[in-house]
């Protein structure tokens, strides 16, 4: 027993030394890196992708023993798009799996290097990690062996863009308690890129409760699960103070929250039927006995398409608009040529 453990140890340990695997890609050099938080909430830089992209590179296997030969029973890479949700871990959802068989089975006598090409790869949905739920893109190269595999895996991240039709309908809400208060308020248009500015006004009809307090909170709201388990996380992103102290009947105040100091997704609608993210801007009233009133209305966050850098190729501007309509990827690809231009 003690022989054979000692060889299997030996197996195990000697075959950490035997090889390893890297990932290259081919535009590392000049493709753009964006910031990611991870599951532990850090955040770490990753290579920036958008839908309809080749994902193309290298990948290097270095023998660690030069004289030694490495048997094994193929070498593949693949590429996936997956949702994890972390009451349910170790079961992925894949919506994306791609494989490429890079060599058959066999022995390497050196080390070697193997390309891969992933072409237009459709990438639907936008890397998210959330408390609840991760969407992660990455490439796995596996170097199949008899005992155990050899694995590598390189994240990337993809951001999904949209160019909105220029039909933005204004918000209008009122909020009235019978008697006592009465406001109106008002903003610029109900769907607003990550880099905007949300412009409002609020008008006091009636007011006779005192009010010592309002502000506009922007909510995220993460939906995951389905059914009786559907597990909502509400997040405030934002506060923004829009008075201190009691306004009077006819007074208006105007509103201008900027979006770009924040930390915030694109809205995503039930994504593969796993989760949604939502925005909603809340507005919160309280009076001098410290009761809250409420109002609360959805709006619609996008990326905006005509961030368009060299790095993205007008193959890829055409395919990030093909979900939006034939329309707007005209549209996109002129912005996309202004920018490159």
């Amino acid at each position: 027993h003690h022989i054979f453990f000692i060889l299997v140890a030996y197996a195990f340990f000697s075959f950490g030394q035997t090889a390893e695997i890297d990932i290259v890609l081919n535009d590392a050099e000049t493709r753009k890196k964006v910031e990611h938080k991870t599951e532990d909430g850090k955040k770490d830089k990753y290579f920036l992708f958008y839908d309809g992209e080749t994902v193309s590179g290298k990948v290097n296997v270095t023998l660690k023993n030069p004289g030694k030969r490495l048997e094994h029973q193929g070498i593949k890479i693949e590429f996936i798009g997956q949702i994890e949700l972390y009451f349910d871990r170790g079961n992925h959802h894949e919506f994306v799996s791609l494989v490429k068989d890079l060599a058959r089975p066999g022995e390497m006598a050196q080390s070697q290097t193997f390309d891969f090409e992933f072409t237009h790869v459709e990438k639907p949905y936008e890397s998210y990690t959330g408390q609840n739920v991760k969407l992660r893109y990455f490439l796995r190269a596996i170097i199949s062996r008899r005992l155990n595999d050899v694995c590598k895996e390189l994240d990337i991240v993809v951001h999904t863009l949209s160019t909105y039709p220029e039909l933005n309908s204004s918000i209008k809400m009122e909020v009235g308690i019978e008697d006592c208060l009465h406001i109106e308020f008002e903003y610029n248009k109900s769907k607003y890129h990550l880099k905007d500015v949300i412009v409002g006004k609020i008008y006091f009809l009636l007011v006779r409760i005192k009010i010592k307090h309002m502000e506009i909170d922007i909510i995220k709201r993460e939906t995951t699960g389905t059914g009786p388990n559907v597990y909502h996380e509400n997040d405030t992103i934002a506060k923004y103070e829009i008075m201190d102290g009691a306004p009077v009947r006819g007074e208006s105040i105007p509103i201008r929250l900027f979006l770009a100091g924040y930390e915030m997704t694109p809205t995503m609608r039930d994504i593969n039927k796993k989760f949604s993210v939502r925005y909603y801007l809340n507005l919160v009233l309280i009076d001098e006995e410290e009761r809250r009133y409420f109002k609360q209305q959805e709006i619609t966050l996008w990326r905006k398409g005509d961030i368009v850098r060299k790095s993205m190729s007008h193959q890829a501007a055409i395919a990030s608009q093909r979900f939006e309509g034939s329309a707007s990827s005209e549209k996109a690809l002129s912005q996309a040529k202004e920018e490159d231009d």
